[in-house]
């Protein structure tokens, strides 16, 4: 059987989970079954050792620029570090180079912005940490970032989210690779899911707050989260926080890029996703505490924002 070349791309500041979750994974499969499937190595500029975000310092394994393939894949991490490499040449060329020599392009968390700063992502719809992808869409505005999904494939392009999805997307890689068995084998090792479809929302809405330069629209937030039974149609939001409708709807896509209906559909949706999966209550029961009319209501945006109905999400749930 033929050993898959895996070359992790870090630079300074790059997230310590972002390359641990890469490189634990894989091996993991290795131990689980009994020969080597994957080689793993962490690349890095010169092979110098790299300060990552936490200050923990991480010795490279291989000097980048004298990386050759062919390689099987690539895997370029995220980190608060992504905007001072996405702006050095050196990685940049790199990247493109070792892209052409691979069978699969990937990254993880902001690694996204340094995979579209190399030209790699122009035209393709991928996925980032939900903190970083209105920033990284008006960087650049030729790929399409999607906040919503864990990972998603585009071609031989891989691209996921924040920090541990990094597990998720290796997981799929070894489903691909060798088959489910070994992918459950090792998410047992993990101690993680046996299956986290990639389009499981991130469940931004309740981790993100607005930006403090706009106390109206974290009013309006914070009140849509606490309220999602009540009347939270626009006109009714933006009486209550006494402004038109019309400069409501501006700040909002200004702050959020939502408007105040998506964003209310959205907090609903995803309100509903964390009942489904730690409740059990009746889908009638989630769609009347998310103020969704009915059930038939619910599972059309649940359909609508992540592609599965509500109750095949809550089994994915219980199965893991």
């Amino acid at each position: 059987m033929t050993v898959r070349r895996m070359v992790v791309i870090g630079y300074e500041a790059a997230s310590l989970l972002d390359i641990a979750c890469v490189t634990s994974t894989l091996e993991t499969a290795n131990d689980h079954a009994g020969l080597p499937l994957y080689e793993v190595r962490l690349a890095t500029p010169g092979g110098n050792p790299i300060t990552c975000g936490t200050g923990l310092i991480v010795q490279g394994q291989e000097v980048l620029e004298r990386v050759t393939g062919p390689l099987d894949t690539i895997v370029v991490t995220g980190g608060i570090g992504h905007l001072d490499a996405a702006e050095n040449r050196l990685i940049l060329a790199h990247v493109r180079r070792l892209a052409r020599e691979s069978r699969r392009v990937s990254s993880v968390c902001t690694g996204a912005g340094v995979l579209a700063a190399a030209g790699l992502l122009d035209g393709r719809r991928v996925t980032t940490h939900w903190e970083w992808a209105y920033d990284l869409s008006k960087r650049y505005p030729a790929v399409t970032f999607d906040p919503g999904p864990i990972f998603i494939r585009d071609g031989n392009v891989h691209t996921a989210a924040g920090v541990t999805s990094a597990l998720d997307l290796m997981l799929a890689f070894i489903e691909e690779d060798s088959g489910a068995e070994l992918a459950r084998k090792v998410a047992r090792s993990l101690v993680t899911y046996l299956q986290r479809p990639g389009n499981q929302a991130q469940m931004s809405i309740f981790t993100v707050a607005p930006p403090h330069t706009d106390s109206l629209v974290r009013q309006v937030a914070d009140y849509v989260t606490g309220h999602l039974d009540a009347d939270l149609a626009t006109a009714t939001l933006a009486a209550g926080a006494g402004v038109s409708e019309r400069h409501l709807t501006r700040l909002f896509l200004k702050n959020l890029g939502l408007t105040p209906g998506r964003y209310v559909r959205q907090a609903r949706t995803e309100a509903a996703a964390h009942l489904l999966a730690s409740t059990s209550l009746p889908m009638a029961g989630v769609a009347a505490r998310c103020g969704f009319g009915t059930a038939e209501t619910l599972r059309q945006a649940f359909v609508d924002r992540y592609g599965i109905p509500p109750s095949r999400y809550r089994l994915t749930q219980r199965s893991a």
